[in-house]
């Protein structure tokens, strides 16, 4: 199967490309599964850090086309040259192909522009903002920020993601919320919290939402630009 045009502009962007091979599955609820794979020397050429992502060529069930989704790296193990993707099943080709994953399958990776670095001065608290789409990348963060105090908030949309684990730490607060109003409850906590402004702030949710905290952390918590990242995670 043909990356077609999408794999000619990575390509172009200098993207570097490897063939991923699944080595396991895991089921962590019934919309949440793990995979894990050996990553084709992916981790010798991209040493590991925070929130590390790829972009996944998922072919279509029963089609020749190829989707383009990008996607996190988690129990990355340099050593083994293994690492794990979670995957949400919902309605698409990521979550149909990950259904019927197994070890053995083949799955094409491009890395391209993942390159996220901790705050060269360490904030006085991280302040984070996502949902089970990029919960991944929040475990990652979790474990990269050591003894700094986080408070983070998670959207969910089933029971069942809320037993979906979180890697913090005693001095890390973190509080579900359930998706309702597209994101209202999340938007509506950004306003009401209080926060310094010597925080660093990580936003990763839907479109919308991703851009109304931006807003109100930029407007009326004061923050600067530096002290934000952010990145839509979906629409």
């Amino acid at each position: 199967m043909g990356k077609g045009f999408n794999g000619l502009i990575c390509k172009a962007w200098g993207g570097s490309d490897y063939r991923l091979t699944v080595t396991s599955t895991e089921q962590v609820t019934e919309t949440f599964v793990r995979i894990g794979f050996s990553a084709g020397g992916l981790l010798a050429d991209h040493p590991v850090h925070p929130t590390q992502w790829v972009r996944l060529w998922i072919p279509e069930v029963g089609s020749d086309k190829l989707h383009h989704r990008g996607f996190t790296l988690v129990a990355q193990n340099p050593v083994d040259d293994t690492v794990a993707i979670d995957f949400a099943l919902h309605d698409g080709p990521a979550a149909d192909w990950a259904r019927a994953a197994k070890p053995g399958d083949l799955l094409d990776a491009t890395v391209l522009g993942s390159d996220f670095q901790l705050p060269e001065q360490a904030p006085a608290e991280y302040v984070i903002f996502g949902d089970t789409a990029s919960l991944p990348a929040i475990n990652t963060l979790l474990d990269a920020i050591g003894d700094t105090p986080a408070r983070v908030w998670l959207e969910w949309q089933h029971e069942s993601d809320q037993t979906i684990p979180v890697n913090n730490k005693p001095h890390h607060q973190v509080t579900w919320l359930q998706r309702v109003d597209d994101g209202r409850l999340l938007r509506e906590t950004a306003q009401e919290i209080t926060c310094d402004t010597d925080i660093f702030a990580w936003v990763a949710c839907c479109g919308h939402t991703t851009r109304s905290i931006v807003k109100t952390l930029r407007t009326q918590h004061a923050l600067p630009k530096t002290a934000i990242k952010a990145q839509a995670y979906w629409k």
